[in-house]
């Protein structure tokens, strides 16, 4: 009977390691997850605060492209009827 209790309490001890080192394992694992996880999160929001970033650049170069466009479209079109205005000028000065 003796060898049986101890039998019993060995397999207990064994047993209960085995649970705890299992424990640590799948802790280590949730601890390293949750880690990936975290590094994710963020290597994601700084790519995303730097595309924000170079489309709030892009844009603003867009808008001042398109406003120097539009101004020297103006000033084509003001020099042009500079030079119709002369033009009728000179025609009428020969009638």
């Amino acid at each position: 009977m003796s060898a049986a209790l101890l039998l019993a309490l060995s397999l207990t001890f064994t047993y209960c390691r085995e649970v705890k080192e299992g424990a640590d394992f799948v802790g280590d694992a949730v601890g390293n997850a949750a880690d990936a996880t975290g590094n994710a999160l963020e290597n994601a929001g700084d790519a995303l605060g730097d595309a924000a970033g170079d489309a709030v650049d892009t844009t603003g170069k867009a808008i001042k492209d398109g406003a120097k466009a539009i101004k020297d479209g103006a000033n084509k079109i003001e020099d042009s009827a500079k030079k119709a205005g002369d033009a009728l000028k000179k025609g009428a000065d020969k009638l």
